[in-house]
Order: structure tokens, then C-alpha cells, then sequence
């Protein structure tokens, strides 16, 4: 089960893909491999860990932030890289912690995007909500 996903189209894999859900505790699990089968389509496979790792902090994120857990995901290829997005109708603006505890068990989701992905931010999105995104070696290779 946790093997690749082959593409549903036949000789053409789609420039992205975009999925609207409720997530819940084990959303990420699922997401994952779904981004994991497109990144290996896009023959960008050596994002996986850096894309996977950015998708579950941002949907868990949503699970414990956005009161009705109700999330877009848009992953998208772009020359030599990926860009993931994440919209939930939540007005409340992600902010990275400037410290956290060596025994807390959350509020490192944000300082971990930014240590594996090359950019990432949020901007305005569906609903007076937000949508967080990031980008992984984009601009480094032609498509």
C-alpha cells in the first residue's frame, strides 16, 4: 500500500494536481504518496523527502489550527522543482517560534520548512483565508 501510485492518465502525467479535504490525524500519511508518485513522474524524485516532510507540517498545521480542518492542496510542477500549496479558510497567519523548549512537542513545524525547502510564505487565499506555500529546486533545472 505504501508502494508508488502510477499514473492515472496514460502517457502524460498533469503539471499538477489539486485535492480539497477535511483533513484529519492521518491526512499527511495519505498526501504523501500521492506527492511522492507525481514527484516521481516529474522525474523529481530527489525532492521527495524535502516536499513529504513540507506537506505534513503544513496540513498538520491545519489540523491544529483551522477550526473546521477544511484545506486545498495544490502541488504543482515548475521548471526543476515543485511548489506545494496549502489554502484553509483560517484568517490566522502562521508564525515561526523564535524559541521552543527542548521537551515541547510542538511549534517546530515552520523552522523545519524553512531548513529543507529553498522558499516559502503566505499570502492571502479562498474566503478571507490563507494559503501557505513553499518551493523545492525551482529555477535549478529546465523543465
Amino acid at each position: 500500500m505504501n508502494e508508488y501510485f502510477p499514473s492515472v492518465l496514460l502517457g502524460h502525467c498533469a503539471n499538477q494536481y489539486r485535492m480539497s479535504f477535511t483533513a484529519g490525524a492521518h491526512s499527511a500519511r495519505h498526501v504523501r504518496r500521492i506527492v511522492r508518485s507525481y514527484l516521481r513522474e516529474w522525474d523529481l524524485a530527489e525532492l521527495t523527502d524535502a516536499v513529504e516532510l513540507g506537506v505534513t507540517e503544513l496540513l498538520a498545521n491545519v489540523v491544529r489550527h483551522v477550526p473546521d480542518r477544511r484545506c486545498t492542496l495544490l502541488l504543482r510542477r515548475q521548471a526543476g522543482g515543485a511548489r506545494v500549496e496549502v489554502a484553509d479558510g483560517s484568517p490566522r497567519q502562521p508564525v515561526p517560534s523564535a524559541w521552543v523548549s527542548d521537551d515541547a512537542e510542538c511549534g517546530r513545524g515552520l523552522v523545519l520548512l524553512d531548513a529543507v525547502v529553498d522558499k516559502w510564505g503566505v499570502g492571502p487565499g479562498p474566503g478571507g483565508g490563507k494559503t501557505v506555500w513553499f518551493e523545492c529546486g525551482v529555477g535549478s533545472a529546465p523543465d
